[in-house]
């Protein structure tokens, strides 16, 4: 599939002035986007102080002039054309006021809803039946499960249905200068975005996404994409927006680098006892630690054939009737090493094993 955001073969060479060789994380209804924590009230005095002037171009703010200036002088940009392209950029103000709105803490069980439900396994479904050879050749070279793959396109963005209104650029670049919270990362993000345009040829101008700056099917922030993108379908291009082979490949080569490891489990119901095991329960985000026979000395059952050498580590969830207990392997760190929720890992478990059972 050719790539249709490519540009003027004039514009990409005035963009692309001694360009380097292209290198080798979140819209939903409850939007999957970078981990950031709510603004204080602080910063969002400061975002307010230093935001652009309504309808003002990004182009005339000394802030944005001092990154096109880096640009060309780090990149090699060409300052006339970066010029242009910011000129036909705004601040967006609703995207602070998007990221300073705090997070709504939702038990597992409303969570879970919002994500495992019959739409969302009939899409997965219909997805994986429309994408079946991709999804089998990225499951052979990847060693990551079709299943888990469909299931994380299908949390994100709908498969595809969803991938978010705002223009990159003028998302990266608000939060890049107007929300000094997460600045640094913001301002980092945009100058990936830049390299990432300019590596294949997009305008970017044209390319949207969440309102914290994730693109495509898997909602890759630019740093992602230019570390896990992969073109999968050999047409020269990584087109994660409107190629779905590409954004299979780029999501198990994600998985694939964060460590996964290939046939063995992510996550199995347990039971508890006693009064050891609260002591056992993982409330960070880190790699098991704990052999499931000694938690199961200490009163943690597993509800499934697990070796007693695997490493694991206890889960507790909110259910509708009362507490939930999982154990989690390395590969449910896997999944949280896309999105550092614990809810999320394994809302994303279940709606694989959903989808997976659905598959004819």
């Amino acid at each position: 599939m050719k790539n249709r955001y490519l540009l003027l073969p004039g514009m990409i060479l005035l963009l692309s002035a001694c360009a380097p060789p292209a290198a080798v994380r979140p819209a939903t209804e409850t939007p999957v986007a970078p981990d950031i924590p709510p603004a204080s009230a602080p910063d969002l005095a400061a975002a307010s102080a230093t935001a652009s002037k309504p309808g003002q171009p990004l182009a005339r703010r000394t802030d944005v002039q001092a990154f096109i200036r880096e640009m060309v002088t780090q990149h090699g940009f060409n300052a006339r054309q970066l010029q242009a392209v910011f000129s036909q950029a705004h601040a967006q103000p609703s995207i602070i006021a998007a990221m300073s709105k705090p997070a709504e803490a939702k038990p597992w069980y409303a969570y879970r809803e919002i994500f495992v439900n019959p739409k969302r396994i009939q899409g997965g479904v219909a997805f994986w039946q429309a994408n079946a050879a991709a999804l089998a050749e990225a499951e052979q070279v990847y060693g990551v499960p079709a299943a888990i793959v469909v299931a994380i396109i299908g949390v994100e963005t709908q498969y595809g249905g969803n991938m978010g209104k705002y223009r990159v650029l003028e998302a990266l670049a608000t939060l890049a200068f107007d929300y000094p919270r997460r600045a640094a990362y913001f301002r980092k993000e945009l100058e990936n975005f830049l390299l990432m345009t300019r590596a294949e040829g997009i305008d970017p101008l044209i390319p949207r996404g969440s309102y914290a700056g994730a693109m495509g099917y898997g909602q890759f922030m630019p740093g992602s994409f230019q570390a896990f993108a992969v073109d999968f379908d050999g047409d020269g291009h990584r087109d994660l927006w409107r190629n779905p082979r590409d954004a299979i490949g780029s999501v198990a080569n994600y998985f694939k680098k964060s460590g996964w490891r290939t046939g063995e489990p992510v996550a199995v119901p347990a039971r508890v006892s006693g009064d050891r095991y609260p002591e056992l329960l993982s409330r960070q985000l880190s790699p098991p630690k704990d052999r499931v026979a000694d938690l199961q000395a200490q009163g943690v059952t597993p509800d499934g054939q697990v070796s007693g050498s695997q490493r694991a580590m206890l889960l507790e969830y909110v259910g509708r009737t009362g507490p939930e207990y999982w154990l989690g392997f390395d590969n449910f760190y896997v999944i949280t090493r896309y999105n550092r929720s614990q809810l999320y890992a394994l809302a994303v478990y279940q709606l694989s094993q959903a989808i997976s059972g659905n598959v004819n």
